[in-house]
């Protein structure tokens, strides 16, 4: 099992293609993720703005999924820890709290203003973007990480997606550091 723990924020987890490959790569034993259900409730109402063409059935089944697949993902017991936290926006500190009591090394968050390293640094936290965070996977293990890639390009469907589409959407995702990175080692 994973031992590095990687705490994923609500907005990492909203574009489709960025959390499939996140997601793979827990699978594949990279690191262990949580989230709370505030955290996944915050996915549902984004998920629902940015999509209203989905059905609500299908976004709680991608949710369900999530949860069926890392059954410990899900942190409990966090709620106490908040008023004693302090970050720029108050909403953040659910995160913050979360994050310490899955005992979680990194929140995964593309909000890093949200996140002073001078305020995560005493729980032993740090902060990186979903695009930092998939360039350490990459350098940890590249042609593991590469594997993945070309594993979810090869299960996506409706409308199937090569290597280079899945490299594109997490462009436009905001991992354009790791998709070129990716790119440039399977050349």
């Amino acid at each position: 099992m994973a031992r590095f723990g990687a705490f994923l924020d609500a907005c990492v987890l909203v574009p489709a293609i960025q959390v499939d490959t996140l997601l793979r790569l827990a699978e594949a034993e990279f690191f262990r993720p949580s989230w709370t259900a505030t955290v996944l409730g915050e996915v549902n109402r984004a998920l629902r703005v940015v999509h209203p063409e989905l059905e609500p059935r299908l976004i709680e089944g991608r949710l369900q999924a999530m949860r069926l697949t890392f059954p410990d993902a899900d942190t409990t017991g966090w709620e106490s820890l908040v008023p004693a936290l302090r970050l720029p926006d108050p909403g953040d500190r659910q995160v913050l709290a979360g994050a310490i009591r899955a005992r979680a090394d990194v929140i995964v968050t593309n909000n890093l203003t949200d996140f002073p390293d001078s305020t995560l640094r005493p729980f032993g936290l740090s902060a990186l973007s979903a695009d930092e965070f998939l360039l350490d996977q990459l350098d940890l293990d590249p042609s593991a990480v590469i594997d993945v890639i070309q594993k979810q390009a090869a299960a996506t469907r409706n409308p199937a997606l090569g290597v280079p589409a899945v490299l594109g959407a997490l462009t436009r995702a905001g991992a354009g550091g790791f998709a070129t990175d990716v790119a440039r080692r399977m050349v």
